[in-house]
């Protein structure tokens, strides 16, 4: 470091990139303007003390050396205070060094003055070697007309201890604002930062909100309209092929497409008024899963059978217990009829346990192909998992190829 960097070093206001206002906003204006309100007694006061002959030596030099004090902090002290202006500040306090020499050597009863200038310098510097230099200097100012005067025996040597207890007492002073100020300065970084991590944890809240509703929006639409659309499909090709050589079940495809159209159209309405599935809004669970599997009969032509009477009734579910075990069985269906290429299919209901261990389940078992487990879990499936977990529930598939396949979906039940 060469001796040009030091001297800025000791002598510039510390204005790092952690630095700022080391109060809120409010609370530095009021300091500032409770530093312009006692700058102002005090100075009137001296002015006063000059006026009435209490000064000894040289009044006109006192007065003088009070105005410069006064127009230097106008356009470079209060400035300095308000805002970051380090050569202000350098500026003001090299005038108030200059402005206490002359007091010391013209005026020395206004060096009471000093109690107003060493909490500036801290305030204007607000880092402790600058502090202590300006301290130094300013002391050292202001000292040396009463030690000259004490020489020549002149003044007491109290004159003189009492610059020296001055600069004992500003240093401690000046070292604690300016730990305080430190302390304010680091507080108010961490404020920020934890503004900005809150900032920045509402945005991934919203994110992860959009991203759940967009995920619970396609598991829906994957679970009641995709699956109606494709029984549409299905239907309109057998519809077409039948039409030639059988126009009644021709016709019977047709009013069935007509159906799963309605039933699409009203799982549609109740998914953007946030409403359970049509299914079961006027229906109790065993009645909607009835309907599904004489409905997916005759869509299919598979032999379906239902076996509820493990389950009188469904009322210790929950709705949203009761929507799982209804989608796992339209995906498992779904599945069979896409992938399964089954002569018959058995739905089945079960209960197992009492209490907190209860369970409901429903079985949907096919004849059919089979698959691999492990290599194809399939995307509904997974949907049907998530939905599942979401009520503590779990589902379970079982298959192998040629074995025909196994789909189980429990839940808790009371």
């Amino acid at each position: 470091m060469t001796v040009v960097s030091r001297l800025r070093a000791a002598v510039l206001p510390d204005r790092g990139p952690d630095s700022g206002a080391p109060l809120s906003g409010r609370g530095w204006r009021i300091t500032v303007v409770g530093f312009h309100v006692v700058f102002v007694v005090l100075l009137a006061l001296a002015v006063v003390a000059t006026q009435v002959g209490r000064v000894e030596g040289s009044p006109g030099w006192a007065l003088a050396a009070l105005a410069v004090l006064a127009v230097a902090y106008l356009f470079l002290g209060a400035p300095a205070l308000a805002e970051e202006h380090p050569a202000r500040a350098v500026g003001y306090l090299t005038v108030l060094v200059v402005v206490f020499g002359v007091l010391g050597w013209q005026a020395p009863q206004l060096l009471f003055l000093l109690f107003l200038a060493y909490p500036q310098i801290w305030f204007l510097v607000e880092s402790p070697r600058p502090g202590a230099v300006w301290t130094a200097l300013l002391a050292v100012a202001s000292a040396v007309g009463p030690m000259t005067a004490w020489r020549r025996g002149e003044e007491p040597l109290s004159e003189v201890l009492d610059s020296g207890i001055g600069l004992v007492f500003s240093l401690a002073l000046g070292l604690w604002v300016s730990r305080v100020l430190q302390q304010s300065r680091e507080r108010g970084l961490l404020i920020e930062e934890l503004e900005a991590t809150r900032g920045e944890l509402a945005a991934a809240h919203h994110q992860q909100g959009i991203a759940a509703e967009r995920e619970r929006w396609a598991r829906e639409v994957h679970d009641t309209l995709a699956q109606g659309y494709t029984s549409i499909v299905v239907l309109a090709q057998t519809a077409a092929a039948q039409l030639p050589t059988d126009p009644g079940a021709a016709a019977e495809r047709v009013a069935l497409i007509e159906e799963v159209a309605r039933d699409n159209l009203a799982e549609a309405r109740a998914m953007v008024a946030a409403f359970a599935p049509v299914s079961l809004d006027s229906a109790t669970l065993l009645e909607a899963l009835q309907r599904l599997a004489e409905r997916f009969g005759r869509e299919t032509g598979i032999d379906t059978r239902v076996d509820l009477a493990a389950l009188d009734e469904a009322g210790a579910l929950t709705r949203a217990e009761e929507i799982v075990l209804l989608r796992g069985a339209q995906e498992a269906l779904a599945n069979v009829r896409r992938h399964a290429a089954a002569t018959s299919v058995v739905l089945q209901v079960n209960r197992v346990g009492a209490g907190e261990s209860g369970q409901v389940s429903v079985h949907v078992a096919d004849d059919g192909v089979g698959f691999d487990p492990a290599t194809a879990p399939g995307v509904g499936l997974a949907g049907l998992r998530d939905r599942a977990a979401e009520v503590g529930g779990a589902v379970d598939v079982v298959s192998a190829p040629g074995q025909g396949t196994r789909v189980t979906v429990r839940v808790p039940a009371s």
